[in-house]
C-alpha cells in the first residue's frame, strides 16, 4: 500500500529562542501547501513560542521526550498534560541518546509510550541497534525486542498514533548511513515483526521512519525504497535548506 512520507526533524539540544522561531517561521512558509507529513521536535524551552508559529499549519508540533506520570513530585519533569497545554502533538520517545547517554531503560520508555497514548499523543518510537550489536550479527534481535517492549500495551487501535523510527545507532551524527539496502532489510523486517505483534493491517498502515543522517544527498534514494516512509532527521533539520528538500521528495 502506499503510505505518507512522514519527514521529522529533531533538533535536539539545538537553537536558541530566536532561532527556534525563524526556523519553524521558514518551514510553515515553505511546506505550506505540501502533500507529506511533517513534524519538529523542539527543546522544551521554545515549544511554548514554536506552538505559536506553526498554529494552523500542516507542521505538527513535537517535544523529545515526556514524563512517564501525571502532574506531581517530579522535580525537573515535563508532563503530558503540561505538553498538550502548550499545543504539542506528538512525543519523540526511546531515542538512542535518552538511551545510552541518559540511561532510560526499556520499561521506562514503554511507560512514556502508554502514558503518552492513553493522553492522546502520538509517538515516534526509536529503536536501533549498536555497531557491536549490528557486526554481531543482532541488529534483528535487538530491534524486536525493543519493538516488544516499547508497544508492550500498546493496543491495536492505538497503533495509528504510533511512528517507529528504526536509527541504527552507529549511524547517528557519524556521517555513516546504512545503504539502501541495508536500512530496507531491517525496516522490512520490523513490518514484519509489527505484524507478529498485531497483525498485517497494522503492519501496513504503519510509518516507519529511517533515522540515521538522513540528509538531502541520500534521502531519495533511502525513500525509494518500499518499507521506508520517511525519516527522523537530526542534524540536517536545523536549516530550512537543508531540511525542506528533504520534506518535498
Amino acid at each position: 500500500m502506499a503510505r505518507t512520507h512522514y519527514i521529522a526533524g529533531n533538533w535536539k539540544m539545538n537553537t536558541s529562542r530566536a532561532e527556534a522561531v525563524a526556523l519553524a517561521e521558514d518551514l510553515v512558509e515553505q511546506l505550506k501547501g505540501k502533500p507529506n507529513k511533517f513534524m519538529i521536535g523542539v527543546p522544551f524551552v521554545y515549544l511554548d513560542a514554536v506552538s505559536q508559529v506553526v498554529k494552523g499549519s500542516n507542521i505538527i508540533l513535537a517535544a523529545q521526550d515526556v514524563a512517564a506520570t501525571a502532574n506531581g513530585a517530579h522535580t525537573g519533569e515535563v508532563s503530558t498534560e503540561m505538553l498538550k497545554d502548550l499545543g504539542v502533538q506528538c512525543v519523540i520517545l526511546g531515542h538512542s541518546e535518552r538511551r545510552h547517554e541518559i540511561g532510560e531503560s526499556d520499561e521506562l520508555i514503554n511507560r512514556k509510550v502508554r502514558r503518552a497514548q492513553n493522553e492522546g499523543l502520538e509517538v515516534d518510537l526509536c529503536i536501533g541497534e549498536l555497531l557491536s550489536e549490528r557486526e554481531a550479527g543482532e541488529a534483528e534481535q535487538v530491534c524486536a525486542f525493543q519493538l516488544s517492549a516499547g508497544l508492550a500495551g500498546v493496543a491495536e487501535a492505538q497503533m495509528k498514533n504510533v511512528t517507529i523510527a528504526y536509527e541504527p545507532v552507529w549511524a547517528i551524527g557519524t556521517g555513516r548511513t546504512a545503504t539502501p539496502a541495508d536500512a530496507q532489510a531491517i525496516h522490512k523486517f520490523i513490518r514484519g515483526y509489527i505484524a507478529r505483534l498485531y497483525n498485517e493491517k497494522v503492519a501496513e498502515e504503519t510509518i516507519i521512519q529511517y533515522g540515521g543522517s538522513m540528509k538531502a544527498s541520500n534521502a531519495a534514494e533511502l525513500l525509494a525504497q518500499p518499507d521506508i516512509d520517511g525519516g527522523l532527521i537530526g542534524g540536517a533539520s536545523l536549516k530550512a535548506e537543508t531540511f525542506v528538500p528533504i520534506c518535498v521528495l
